[in-house]
């Protein structure tokens, strides 16, 4: 919609959960029952390797897979780059390595 100010607004994101396909989530839960300690701290992102030279954004793709957009989250997964830092910094524990491949196995059968 255009205004006297030259501007436009742009329509709200909204997710609709009970829309979205969650099993991703539920197999996640289930295979890295560490991956549900995730408090979104963001200190897997900033150590990142494949995060400073790509988009690649572990706690984004983690919320992705929660919210159930998955289509997303298996367009991103291919940038990870494996190398465990994300797991040596983690102040909760959670095994993101094991979670990647967890997801890439997921992906690669999904079809995603």
């Amino acid at each position: 919609m255009n205004n006297i100010w030259g501007f436009t607004i742009s329509s709200a994101r909204v997710i609709d959960y009970d829309k979205n396909d969650r099993s991703f989530a539920q197999y996640m839960t289930d295979t890295v029952p560490s991956s549900q300690l995730c408090i979104g701290c963001g200190g897997c992102t900033a150590t990142c390797t494949a995060g400073a030279l790509t988009d690649f954004n572990i706690r984004k793709l983690q919320m992705l897979v929660k919210r159930g957009e998955n289509r997303e989250a298996g367009e991103q997964m291919h940038k990870c780059m494996l190398c465990g830092k994300c797991l040596l910094v983690c102040p909760r524990g959670v095994d993101t390595r094991r979670m990647i491949f967890a997801m890439l196995k997921y992906i690669d059968n999904q079809k995603l």
